[in-house]
């Protein structure tokens, strides 16, 4: 190839993104071009710089990786996306794919497990950590065999996921509203949503939600 692939790394932990921009960097058919810290710095650096791999983390503040996914694919339907992380729930690996991602690591894998599936994304084709790739394989097998009632996760609009990760954050309902634009009384109706969704009843019970599902750190 005559020019490397421009890479954009986001991650809220900066060593993690310093450790990963070392290992690319030693690596000629990739350049890293941009790092984010939040989700909503990965959308403007994805829209800045336009790379053509994308690696981030599902867990970040302010908007998460999924909601980061969903937004630049739409921006920017030709980039690769590598989500790295250290949540192997299925849920989330099937959410992730379904929005946009072309691959799924963790962050227990080698750096050679890393790089394989960068070159694989680039090649054209998804790639699965072998560690969820049995999990998922069986998750899908399981789904087979018949419907089943959607529960949790994936009965939440998008604006209610945001609601909940602001609150895991330990954000009030005004604050929430302001930096949503909405009024608290949307955000209550929000708040009282998710309770009822998820027969969670309180905040601290959503924020363990939140942190069990890889929506926030602990």
């Amino acid at each position: 190839m005559d020019k490397p692939y421009r890479v954009l790394i986001a991650d809220d932990h900066t060593l993690m993104r310093e450790g990963l921009k070392a290992l690319i960097q030693n690596n000629p058919e990739f350049s890293v071009v941009a790092e984010a810290a939040n989700g909503q710095e990965a959308i403007r650096q994805a829209v800045d710089h336009e790379p053509d791999l994308i690696i981030l983390d599902i867990s970040m503040p302010h908007t998460n990786g999924t909601e980061a996914i969903s937004s630049i694919r739409r921006r920017n339907p030709d980039c690769r996306i590598l989500v790295l992380t250290a949540h192997s729930a299925d849920e989330f690996v099937r959410e992730t794919l379904r929005i946009g991602a072309n691959g799924y690591v963790l962050k227990e894998d080698s750096h050679d497990e890393l790089i394989l599936a960068m070159r694989t994304l680039m090649a054209g084709k998804t790639y699965l950590s072998p560690e969820i790739c049995t999990s998922v394989v069986t998750g899908y097998l399981d789904n087979q065999s018949g419907p089943k009632e959607m529960k949790g996760w994936t009965s939440l609009t998008r604006r209610e996921r945001e609601v909940l990760k602001l609150i895991a954050e330990g954000r009030r309902n005004r604050e929430i509203a302001e930096y949503l634009s909405l009024s608290p009384k949307t955000i209550e109706k929000h708040r009282a949503n998710l309770m009822t969704k998820l027969d969670l009843h309180s905040a601290s019970a959503l924020t363990a939600y939140a942190i069990e599902n890889g929506l926030v750190s602990a």
